[in-house]
């Protein structure tokens, strides 16, 4: 069996504890059939994080500011009910089979087109209608800070061939979380996984984003046409509203009426990643001024999508009660290209028989000083 590396993806929470996570398990809420969902919870004496068998998902995150408050720093519900009752709740979420978006929920493997449900415009996003953000995974908690996460996707569900097995393991240890991903299928598929977390370091119901300050590893970014959908090319950040290169605030040019930003209303775009073998690298790093809260993003995949929240309009109440208001919350989503079978030029997607798809990502929570 060959190992292929579509680049890890990990979640690290490095600071400055040394302890062991304790895992403690609870009961969530059910399914519509009864069947029941978990609540994990892991804590090291300074980072919390919780976790739940619904979508695989990050629900919360705490980490302390420089004044060394708690605070939650992402987005998301206090119950299960409230996840189950918006499909589009992508809010921490493992996103599979293929995250991101499929022209027209098509795509080609050596001759034979499939098909995805369309549920984004005329594409397909995120794995379609019932993707692995809408499914009951497996867990188990294996007493080391960890918890693994197990998935069979049936060959032919949401339109992709191959009978496919998922595992998402989370490990909090030392401050760092660490999600890792690993998959096999019996039969040639398409596959691209990334976690769904939004992120707002000034804390959950803190208002916008934009003020909080981005710096990307990354010098080419791949422009978006209609729908969203790359059109195929790979451009340089120089000179353009995607140079973040140097630490910059998330806000500061998007009011500039850039025609990619008008497309997407903010930033929902492809970053390619400064090429590392499938080695872990930093991807991304940013900075909180209120709260002196940073976050370091490290990951073996080719790219990340950074998304703004742009789609977000008020209509949804998080932990806090408060409304999501537009750029409530950041992605940084660690990944293969969006819409990669249909451009030959991007990094394959496709995994066959007997080959393993690794990926590992790590976010790396600090704290900046006054």
């Amino acid at each position: 069996m060959t190992l292929k590396h579509f680049a890890p993806v990990a979640l690290l929470l490095l600071v400055t504890c040394s302890l062991q996570a304790r895992v403690k398990r609870g009961s969530w809420g059910t399914m519509d059939d009864g069947r029941p969902i978990a609540l994990y919870t892991l804590e090291d004496g300074h980072i919390r994080v919780q976790l739940t068998d619904y979508g695989a998902r990050i629900v919360s995150i705490e980490a302390p500011d420089r004044e060394g408050q708690r605070t939650d720093v992402v987005l998301g519900f206090h119950n299960a009910a409230q996840y189950l009752a918006d499909p589009k709740a992508y809010f921490g979420a493992t996103i599979g089979r293929y995250a991101n978006r499929l022209a027209g929920g098509t795509f080609e493997i050596d001759g034979q087109t499939w098909h995805v449900p369309i549920n984004n415009n005329a594409n397909a996003m995120h794995g379609g209608p019932e993707g692995f953000s809408r499914k009951l995974w497996k867990g188990k908690a294996n007493g080391k800070g960890s918890v693994e996460f197990t998935l069979l996707s049936p060959d032919g569900e949401m339109g992709f061939p191959g009978a496919l097995t998922v595992h998402v393991r989370y490990t909090l240890m030392g401050g760092s979380l660490r999600i890792d991903y690993t998959a096999t299928t019996s039969r040639a598929t398409v596959i691209n996984l990334t976690n769904h977390t939004y992120f707002n370091l000034g804390g959950e119901a803190s208002g916008n984003v934009l003020d909080e300050e981005l710096q990307l590893n990354a010098d080419r970014y791949t422009p978006i046409g209609t729908g969203l959908i790359p059109t195929g090319e790979v451009l340089r950040v120089d000179q353009t509203p995607f140079d973040f290169r140097a630490m910059t605030p998330i806000g500061r040019r998007m009011g500039g009426h850039h025609a990619q930003l008008d497309l997407a209303g903010g930033y929902d775009h492809n970053f390619v990643l400064q090429p590392a073998g499938g080695k872990l690298r930093r991807a991304a790093e940013v900075f909180d001024p209120g709260s002196g809260r940073t976050l370091q993003v490290s990951t073996t995949e080719p790219a990340v999508q950074f998304y703004s929240g742009n789609f977000l309009n008020g209509s949804v109440k998080g932990y806090s009660g408060k409304p999501y208001e537009k750029h409530a919350g950041f992605c940084l989503e660690t990944q293969h290209y969006p819409d990669s079978p249909h451009h030959a030029n991007f990094p394959t997607t496709t995994l066959r028989p007997g080959e393993v798809f690794r990926s590992t990502t790590v976010f790396t929570f600090g704290i900046r000083p006054r």
